[in-house]
């Protein structure tokens, strides 16, 4: 039996990325769970990291293309690391040190210059410091860490791989 090959790897990560979205979606629109600045960032990373995966899958490279589509998925998971360590870090920090909340997208999009609406979204507010859900005692942004993590191992893993199988 031949290991996975490169293609059957970037179709587990587009299904394991589609599973974090609709987990996402889930708790926002079942649960009434509401996210973040950060939690926004991280479904960014996480849709970028899937859309990138399925079109390594559908395209199916040879080695060097593998290679480039990894490249692409180590810095989308990468950034998600970022994001979701921004949160933690923010989660740890006393109340007082918080920074304040920001005024509804809407309104940020309208008022300031897209430059400026994203780097407020990126630092983070009050908001992404709050624990409202749980699961097995570790906080969404733990838990989101832990996904990018595997994301960026699964994209190395892919960058290292010796040859090319043949696909199915």
């Amino acid at each position: 039996m031949y290991p996975l090959s490169s293609r059957q790897f970037f179709l587990l990560g587009f299904l394991g990325s589609t599973g974090l979205i609709a987990m996402a979606l889930y708790l926002e629109h079942i649960v009434g769970l509401v996210p973040c600045p950060l939690c926004h960032v991280q479904r960014f990373a996480v849709a970028l990291f899937g859309v990138v995966c399925l079109l390594a899958a559908v395209h199916n490279p040879t080695q060097v293309g593998s290679r480039v589509y990894a490249i692409f998925t180590l810095l989308s998971a990468s950034f998600g690391i970022a994001a979701a360590g921004r949160q933690i870090w923010l989660q740890g920090l006393p109340k007082d040190q918080l920074p304040s909340c920001l005024p509804p997208m809407e309104f940020m999009l309208e008022a300031f210059p897209l430059q400026e609406v994203i780097s407020k979204v990126l630092h983070g507010t009050a908001d992404c410091a709050e624990i409202n859900w749980t699961l097995l005692g570790l906080n969404l942004a733990q838990l989101s860490m832990i996904s990018f993590i595997l994301m960026f191992t699964l994209s190395v893993y892919i960058f290292l791989q010796k040859k090319q199988q043949p696909a199915n």
